[in-house]
């Protein structure tokens, strides 16, 4: 998931027209090639003779699924930032750790006596990191708590978010990156408002007010008054409005003009508290009242259960997981491994999870921070990360990760996910699953796609430090000549693989970071 700077937003989106030629070019690592691995690393290489690259940094390796074979490599053991490529390496790490049957549970607990329809004591919310509880989530839970009698808790509402340490951004995140719901805050207890499950944020809409000039209208998905909207927006003729949380705060300020309805998602600051004003406001709602404040602190053993919830398993959320790169799925997870093994919530807990993994399956020129790939001191080498693909294929739960990639030209967003506009009317369509990744001047598709004579081939490209133009196209072109190719035959056709280029400043972006209205 992406950083939403002005440095990517102005990249220029460039249509490639590729014309493919036949010849006898040597890859490195045969000394007597087949004509059409000739006529791959031929291509490859003009693709990558790009002059927007040379300033650049490609690294590009494609590899035979089957037998390991190198078909054709470019700085394969240089590091590479590899921005939401590195959730390949979570993503996996927490199915091999904790399970594709995990499930996170969102407990309520009672440490007083019941005197009727009183609870003479506390009520304890405890959360374990579920990115997928909703407010309706939070609701069906009050109504448990109202369905076993209690009417009147004497004591306080607490909120239990010690699963997790309470570290709530990664060390190398931008701060202004911190609005914006790519880059929430972490914590055991949190809600998301949608079933995108884009955990610690709350979506603002915008919309325009009753005649020219009038004041716009804001609401919030859930509806919450844990936010302070301070709305300077009125209804124009354009819409060109700004939603800012500023920083440190949960004060929300909107300004510009409204001609329709506008969605922003933003985070919170303190999911924990979020999470409890949910579940206080859904009491009352059922007719509980709680006489205390809402505080802080860890559930007593001795305390007893009075309602819970268990998410989707882990088998599920992989797909909006991956499909759409959720970086707090990939963080929550992270630390969620960490606790699983270490009894520590934490994200070196987590990563060093991450990181035996990735060791033990071939990948030892690594450094990760994050789990998500926001951070960038996270590192990988494109020839280990085709190796570490290689070896998922052997892993009992290979399949239910792999449908859970994105998939090449795929229209469905939680099928096609990041790829579903790209490479569509191709052979790569349907065929391509893979990874992309993306942040300022850093893009990377690392993943798996079938030849055109059915053999099964892994690739990962990295490009790092560009300046204009648009490795995506890059990054197409090649996933597209890997579905063509033929170890016999030389290609010979001119292919297209955009009809237009996509405009305006948000070309170069994941679709899944500008959400379904804006793309």
């Amino acid at each position: 998931m992406p950083r939403r700077p002005a440095g990517l937003l102005t990249a220029v989106l460039l249509t490639l027209t590729v014309t493919w030629a036949s010849g006898a070019s040597v890859p490195a690592n045969a000394a007597d090639p087949a004509p059409g691995v000739a006529d791959l690393t031929k291509d490859l290489d003009q693709l990558l003779g790009n002059p927007y690259l040379a300033v650049a940094r490609s690294g590009v390796v494609v590899k035979s699924a089957s037998t390991g074979e190198t078909l054709y490599e470019q700085d394969p053991g240089k590091v590479f930032l590899p921005a939401s490529n590195t959730k390949l390496l979570t993503s996996t790490a927490a199915v091999d750790t904790l399970g594709l049957d995990y499930r996170f549970t969102t407990s309520v607990l009672s440490s007083g006596r019941r005197l009727g329809s009183t609870l003479a004591g506390d009520l304890y919310l405890r959360g374990t990191g579920d990115p997928t509880m909703l407010a309706a989530d939070y609701d069906a839970l009050a109504a448990e708590v109202a369905g076993s009698g209690v009417r009147i808790v004497t004591g306080k509402l607490v909120a239990d978010d010690t699963w997790f340490d309470d570290v709530r951004l990664g060390t190398d995140w931008a701060w202004d990156d911190e609005p914006y719901y790519y880059a929430a805050q972490i914590s055991a207890l949190t809600a998301s408002p949608d079933t995108d499950y884009d955990a610690g944020s709350v979506i603002v809409s915008v919309a325009p007010g009753a005649s020219a000039g009038s004041a716009a209208k804001v609401t919030t998905t859930p509806p919450t008054d844990y936010l302070t909207i301070e709305n300077h927006a009125t209804t124009g003729t354009a819409t060109d409005v700004l939603v800012n949380r500023v920083h440190g705060t949960n004060r929300v300020v909107i300004t510009g003009t409204v001609a329709g309805p506008y969605d922003e998602w933003v985070t919170v600051d303190d999911p924990t508290g979020y999470a409890a004003s949910l579940f206080r406001k859904a009491l009352g709602k059922h007719g509980v009242r709680v006489l205390g404040t809402t505080a802080r602190g860890a559930t007593p053993a001795a305390a007893k259960s009075v309602a819970q919830h268990d998410s989707m398993p882990l088998s599920r959320l992989l797909v909006p997981f991956l499909k759409l790169s959720n970086n707090m799925h990939a963080e929550i997870l992270t630390k969620a491994m960490g606790r699983e093994v270490s009894g520590r919530g934490t994200w070196d807990a987590g990563l060093a999870v991450t990181l035996g993994f990735a060791n033990k399956n071939g990948v030892k020129a690594v450094r990760l921070r994050d789990g998500s790939g926001l951070s960038r001191l996270d590192g990988v080498t494109p020839g280990e990360l085709t190796g570490f693909l290689i070896a998922m294929r052997s892993k009992p739960w290979f399949t239910t990760w792999y449908d859970a990639l994105p998939i090449a030209g795929n229209s469905d967003r939680f099928t096609g996910g990041t790829l579903r506009s790209r490479m569509a009317g191709t052979p790569a369509a349907n065929n391509v699953h893979a990874k992309t990744g993306s942040l300022t001047s850093v893009t990377g598709l690392s993943g798996y796609v079938t030849s055109a004579d059915g053999e099964p081939l892994v690739f990962s490209i990295l490009t790092n430090n560009y300046l204009t133009g648009s490795p995506k196209n890059l990054e197409d072109s090649i996933a597209v000549r890997l579905a063509r190719f033929k170890r016999d035959t030389p290609v010979d056709a001119t292919v297209q693989l955009r009809t237009a280029d996509p405009q305006g400043s948000d070309a170069d972006l994941e679709c899944s970071w500008l959400k379904p209205a804006q793309c």
